[in-house]
């Protein structure tokens, strides 16, 4: 009789939690939005960021709730705004495909120091100590904050300054955030040509600190028959709603700051500038 009564009293907690449980889950019962996981489940599951919220499934709840476009995703490019703009019923204009670009060409050999920095490996760190240890206010730091950032590996340094792998590339923006700079920008990704510097400074005060920085002499600008490149603030800057990749500012640029960037038959990049 004791094992009977134990194992009917056994039971009837087994059915009691069983209806709590039950009655639990109707109470608190969070409705599903099925167009949300629609969504969600067109983007790449990165969680990078890049898109301003801080996740994939923040992502799909703005877009459906209208505060956010359908093409929220930089990493999924045309193809995933297109298939959220199916869900939403919406048209979607042209995509762009952005990859990341810094623009600094100051490397180890091209650029003074002002002084020699033993610290954390983070560019935000020694950014607090006099702008950095080049002379050059908007000289890439070097230390590598943006690679360790990088959620694709897109990023890493060479000779002191950041260098994007294209084909890695996803335009995430990540790197953008994470530059105390400010040089590194989003640009069209079958762009050929960048500015490799940053500098405000006059001219003559660029040429004291750095073998490779703009002086504002607006050669590139005159010859550019488009218009793409102006020189403002003592820096040259590509339109490339204009530029049509003709290559003469890289031929004039007496600093060889125009790089350029072609693919080869077997889809790699390569680059190049003027030296």
């Amino acid at each position: 009789m004791g094992i009977l009564i134990t194992v009917l009293i056994f039971l009837g907690l087994g059915v009691l939690m069983g209806a709590l449980l039950a009655l639990s889950a109707k109470l608190f019962f969070v409705p599903t939005n099925e167009k949300v996981n629609e969504i969600r489940a067109c983007l790449p599951g990165a969680n990078c960021g890049g898109c301003g919220f801080s996740s994939c499934d923040a992502a799909a709840e703005a877009v459906e709730k209208g505060d956010a476009p359908v093409s929220v995703c930089n990493v999924g490019g045309a193809d995933v705004a297109r298939q959220i703009a199916a869900i939403m019923g919406e048209e979607v204009g042209e995509v762009t495909r952005m990859r990341a670009q810094v623009m600094c060409s100051g490397t180890k050999e091209a650029a003074l120091k002002k002084y020699v920095y033993e610290g954390a490996e983070d560019c935000a760190q020694a950014a607090a100590i006099g702008g950095g240890n080049k002379l050059c206010p908007d000289g890439c730091i070097g230390l590598g904050t943006c690679a360790a950032h990088c959620p694709f590996g897109a990023i890493y340094i060479r000779e002191g300054v950041a260098v994007v792998d294209h084909e890695k590339c996803m335009g995430c923006g990540v790197c953008v955030a994470h530059c105390p700079k400010g040089i590194i920008k989003l640009i069209p990704f079958d762009s050929a040509h960048w500015i490799g510097c940053m500098s405000h400074d006059k001219g003559k005060e660029v040429r004291s600190y750095c073998d490779v920085g703009c002086i504002a002499c607006k050669m590139c600008e005159r010859v550019c028959d488009t218009g793409a490149i102006t020189v403002g603030d003592n820096v040259a800057s590509i339109d490339y709603g204009k530029c049509v990749d003709c290559g003469k500012c890289v031929e004039k640029c007496p600093r060889g700051i125009i790089w350029s960037a072609k693919r080869q038959g077997n889809g790699e990049f390569v680059i190049s500038r003027k030296k």
